[in-house]
């Protein structure tokens, strides 16, 4: 099997992407950052739904970026909103969040020896991040592809983005058809300790409405 590093962070998208590696026949390493975000449950449900699909080996890596702040996950003087009326990129934003992450991704799978790190991002039901585009995909793909010792001696790495045009109930079914536990995951933004979800923030209307038009019922404990 060849191997693929998954960005795993605890939620359905993330979740659902490891589900595909998995189907595709990768040997999945999965790889979650503890960033200071606002809960420790997302890390939690991460490494549940690592070992219910079957990650090779699961990796968490500490990366304080409280100390920058500049976000609502990171700041806790920055309030989560609320309203659901973004017209703005949102203050839970986390600069360079993606940039991060992909990048340990890939220090990680040149030393596996692997070309390949899938990661969840989707530019269609979605909080307007300007790094969950596909351009941006693109753009990270073509840096990696000039910046390692693989690709320069002939093994390019791709960026596998399997939900980047997906809707959320799109990507809810797929899941599901790979049975994917959905019970396990933690989408909201200000989860408490137990994992039990807000029900007002962006990320957990967004999973709300994804399930209604799957016409599925939500697992989220609130």
């Amino acid at each position: 099997m060849k191997k693929a590093v998954v960005l795993l962070s605890g939620g359905l998208d993330s979740a659902t992407t490891l589900a595909i590696a998995r189907n595709r026949q990768f040997e999945c390493y999965t790889l979650c950052v503890d960033y200071g975000q606002r809960h420790r449950s997302e890390l939690e449900a991460a490494q549940k739904v690592a070992q219910a699909l079957g990650s090779h080996t699961h990796q968490v890596i500490k990366l304080d970026l409280t100390t920058f702040g500049g976000s609502a996950l990171t700041d806790h003087s920055i309030e989560i909103p609320t309203s659901g009326e973004n017209t703005n990129i949102p203050a839970t934003y986390v600069p360079a969040r993606n940039t991060i992450m992909l990048s340990l991704a890939l220090a990680w799978a040149e030393t596996l020896d692997s070309q390949d790190i899938f990661v969840g991002v989707n530019a269609v039901d979605y909080s307007g991040y300007p790094d969950c585009r596909s351009e941006y995909i693109t753009a990270f793909e073509n840096m990696a592809n000039l910046a390692t010792k693989a690709a320069i001696e002939g093994k390019e790495l791709i960026i596998h983005a399997p939900l980047m045009h997906l809707t959320k109930k799109e990507i809810i079914q797929e899941g599901i058809a790979l049975g994917v536990d959905y019970s396990l995951t933690v989408s909201c933004y200000q989860a408490d300790e137990l994992g039990r979800a807000c029900g007002v923030c962006d990320s957990c209307r967004i999973r709300r409405a994804g399930f209604t038009a799957a016409g599925t019922v939500d697992p989220t404990r609130f």
